[in-house]
């Protein structure tokens, strides 16, 4: 989806569904609405990994993104897959965590 801005909620759990909401300056909205009223099968080349849009034109057009969101997209997980890619991380810690709390009582 592109738009010249995008409410918060919306945008999150667009995220969450590994939709990406990119964001663009007007002039680069109005861009591209030209060019699909001249050309409807106009294409656009999104990256995601350098945060650009490419419009049909060759316009490089930045849009903001935040860096776990990228993370997470780029890498094809959710919130949850991506705990559970630091599953051996986290039953280190709750080991640790649970012989010292045992060796407290």
């Amino acid at each position: 989806m592109i738009s010249t801005s995008f409410a918060d909620i919306f945008k999150q759990n667009s995220l969450k569904n590994s939709l990406l909401p990119i964001v663009v300056p007007p002039d680069a909205h109005a861009e591209l609405f030209d060019a699909v009223a001249k050309n409807p099968g106009a294409t656009v080349k999104v990256d995601l990994e350098t945060q650009t849009l490419t419009t049909p034109a060759g316009r490089a057009v930045w849009f903001p993104v935040d860096e776990f969101s990228k993370h997470c997209l780029l890498n094809g997980v959710d919130e949850l897959g991506y705990i559970l890619g630091h599953e051996a991380a986290i039953a280190q810690y709750e080991a640790h965590r649970v012989g010292s709390i045992d060796t407290l009582a």
